[in-house]
């Protein structure tokens, strides 16, 4: 007699939680390389691309080796209190007993619900969220970081402040232990990204000022695609949280889109009101912020509070990113895609929000006999202010290590290599960094290549993006 799995094992849990894992990684490759590809300058396609497929690449061999580990294994005890939740021993992951036995996170074990889907499935899932992070992080950076530079800075930066975040609120840390909560990566993923792409946006230096002042789409409809696999591949960025096919699961996906809808419709009709257009990149920013605000949420809030959250989230970003920014010493740094509020604002928000508007009827888990369901209880709901002193702790802790963090690795990292391309690679783009074009005949390449049935050009290499092809004379 033969059996087709261990008893732990539910085949429907195991099958969801790659099927989520499986959304989540195509929101990066091919979703975020699209959205980048469409929304930056032309001459930034394919390098903005090549940042995605590379992370993602990266990231991966990190988690394995030691990525995992730091956030989701057994803590190092440092010392009393807080000092014993700060991070996992760093270990690898490719044994057999971590592909096919019990998935397990050791401080978790006994206050939720045995896991059903083996380990690999619990170390996959978190990699494709530990994969987009750094991704959302190099929107504040694209079109001028070294690619060179990016290759060092993306391990060490997933494993030494993506990581030891993920550890102290997803993998039972200190900032669990006192009573935060974080559904899907608000604070982990979404406030990390964006207060570290501001930072490295300032360590690195702006872009050439002729791209900050011109800086068009270049292609709104690819950059549409991209969008929509981002917003699709969200079901499985919050579906798969609970680790469960379970109501709350189900609960967690209608909200994701309901609070989406909600603010990008919010974000359009701002738009229309206060600068007099509907624009396709103001909806995809909507778009971006619904899904970034409900991500902390998603299982916590009903359906009016994914409401509320949506508007809430569609307005706040709006401002701070078309008004205050603006205004204040904040436009002083080249934010490329605005990540500081697309990201770090909306994840503030929604995980703020948690703290106000989480019902305790949206239950995660259900307690048996005398113990108590697993919910959240906000001030909204009766529960005070215990829940939101809590977010805010957390919120506060997640942006000083991120920026502290991320700014000592870049200025290590620059020490040895320069972490922005020379003025002269950063006039011909794509070209001048990976030696070959997104579209041939258009940016950079050596006109003998981009002109066909046309004579050598006898002069420079190379062109620069203002001059025309082909140039004057070579008919």
């Amino acid at each position: 007699m033969y059996l087709e799995h261990p008893s732990y094992l539910s085949p429907g849990d195991t099958a969801w939680q790659i099927t989520a894992a499986t959304l989540v990684g195509l929101q990066s490759v091919p979703g975020l390389a699209i959205l980048y590809g469409g929304i930056v300058k032309k001459k930034w396609a394919l390098n903005s691309a090549m940042m995605v497929f590379y992370a993602f690449a990266a990231v991966l061999i990190t988690w394995m080796l030691c990525g995992f580990s730091i956030a989701f294994g057994n803590p190092v005890h440092l010392g009393p209190g807080i000092l014993s939740g700060l991070f996992g021993w760093p270990r690898p992951v490719m044994s057999a007993i971590d592909s096919i036995g019990q998935a397990n996170i050791p401080l978790l074990n006994g206050i939720m619900p045995a896991f059903a889907f083996p380990q690999s499935a619990l170390i996959y899932f978190q990699f494709v969220f530990a994969a987009i992070t750094p991704i959302l992080l190099a929107g504040g950076v694209l079109g001028r970081m070294n690619f060179k530079a990016w290759i060092i800075f993306v391990p060490i930066w997933s494993a030494l402040v993506y990581s030891v975040g993920a550890f102290m609120l997803w993998g039972g840390g200190w900032l669990a232990q006192l009573g935060a909560v974080d559904y899907s990566g608000g604070y982990v993923i979404h406030v990390a990204a964006g207060i570290s792409g501001f930072v490295a946006a300032a360590v690195i230096g702006p872009r050439l000022f002729a791209d900050r002042v011109d800086f068009p789409p270049n292609n709104l409809i690819m950059a549409m695609a991209g969008a929509g696999l981002l917003w699709l591949g969200w079901n499985g960025f919050n579906g798969g949280d609970p680790y469960f096919a379970n109501q709350d699961m189900a609960a967690a996906v209608i909200n994701t889109n309901l609070a989406t809808a909600a603010a990008l419709l919010t974000w359009l009709f701002m738009d229309m009101a206060f600068l007099g257009r509907a624009s396709m990149v103001g909806a995809i920013n909507g778009m971006i912020c619904g899904l970034v605000a409900i991500t902390p949420a998603a299982g916590f809030l009903n359906g009016w509070g994914a409401l509320i959250l949506g508007v809430t989230a569609g307005m706040i970003p709006w401002i701070t990113m078309n008004k205050i920014g603006p205004k204040t010493w904040l436009s002083k740094i080249d934010d490329t895609l605005g990540v500081l509020h697309t990201h770090a604002v909306a994840g503030a928000v929604g995980g703020l929000m948690v703290g106000l508007l989480g019902d305790p009827r949206m239950v995660l888990y259900y307690g048996a006999g005398k113990t108590p369901d697993i919910s959240v209880d906000g001030l909204l709901y009766g529960g005070g202010f215990t829940q939101l002193w809590h977010q805010l702790i957390a919120l506060v802790v997640i942006v000083v290590y991120n920026a502290v963090m991320t700014f000592v690795i870049l200025k290590l990292l620059g020490v040895f290599i320069p972490l922005r391309m020379s003025d002269a690679d950063l006039e011909i783009g794509d070209y001048a960094i990976h030696k070959e074009d997104p579209i041939p005949g258009v940016m950079g390449a050596p006109i003998e290549n981009l002109v066909p049935n046309k004579p050598a050009w006898d002069g420079p290499d190379t062109v620069g993006p203002a001059t025309h092809y082909p140039p004057a004379g070579t008919d």
